[in-house]
């Protein structure tokens, strides 16, 4: 599951490599991607709820679940409600301090408001690694180094949004992400020692919220670590939801 304003096309840089050894199922969250909007409010139980229909319908319901950003608090509060599979939470929003959640709102708001300005000329813009440098650091610690094709998607998605804002005030306005001790499957949570979105000094709540959690730190790595540092990731997420004897196959959907 993706983060606020992306799709499941975030995941290119590891969807093959997973896939070899693992059935994938890509979603595109309620409004954004192809997904239709949520009917109600934009909130992460609704995003929750639609998320638990959605693996009730197609029979997931002991599917292995992996988050970013936004996705990774979904994945964890569907653990916090008794996910029976194994939960891996990259970089989660929902533990932050007050003043945290004020530098995410302000910082965010401005990045979309800077993104669509310049849609236009992304696909030109994004070519350059100077380019990638200066739009892109807020979210990698090497944003020079992300592929111009897995830029370009990820600022058109921002760009595009129908619900970027609508869920940003949504999220910013919420309760911090609530924990449990006793979730039945497999909790870890990996962060980007060079987050500067949820910042790392939030992963201290998040262990306190959900003490049978796992923490890996991934170094040199931003809010992205499938970006950063995708060898890595892909190894702990394949380490992390041992696979017994699933076939290989991949998908995307919408719930």
């Amino acid at each position: 599951m993706h983060g606020l304003g992306s799709s499941h096309e975030t995941w290119s840089t590891i969807v093959e490599p997973l896939a070899a050894q693992r059935e994938v199922w890509a979603l595109d969250l309620p409004g954004f991607g192809k997904s239709p909007a949520l009917a109600g409010r934009p909130t992460i139980d609704a995003f929750s709820d639609a998320v638990a229909v959605f693996q009730s319908a197609h029979g997931l319901e002991d599917a292995d679940l992996v988050g970013s950003s936004m996705g990774a608090r979904i994945v964890l509060e569907l653990a916090r409600r008794g996910a029976s599979g194994k939960t891996v939470s990259l970089d989660p929003g929902g533990f932050w301090s007050r003043r945290d959640v004020r530098v995410f709102q302000t910082s965010l708001a401005v990045s979309i408001r800077l993104v669509r300005g310049i849609r236009p000329a992304l696909a030109t813009l994004m070519r350059s690694a100077v380019a990638r440098t200066a739009l892109l650091a807020q979210f990698s610690a090497r944003p020079w180094a992300i592929p111009a094709a897995v830029a370009i998607t990820e600022l058109e998605s921002l760009a595009t949004s129908r619900q970027f804002d609508r869920v940003l005030r949504e999220l910013v306005e919420a309760p911090t992400q609530r924990g449990t001790n006793s979730a039945p499957g497999r909790i870890t949570i990996g962060w980007g020692r060079q987050d500067r979105v949820c910042f790392p000094s939030q992963a201290k709540l998040a262990q306190e919220r959900f003490p049978q959690a796992t923490l890996h730190w991934f170094e040199r790595c931003g809010h992205f670590p499938h970006w950063d540092a995708p060898a890595e990731t892909v190894d702990l997420i394949l380490a992390s939801t041992p696979s017994g004897d699933r076939s290989p196959a991949t998908g995307d959907s919408s719930p």
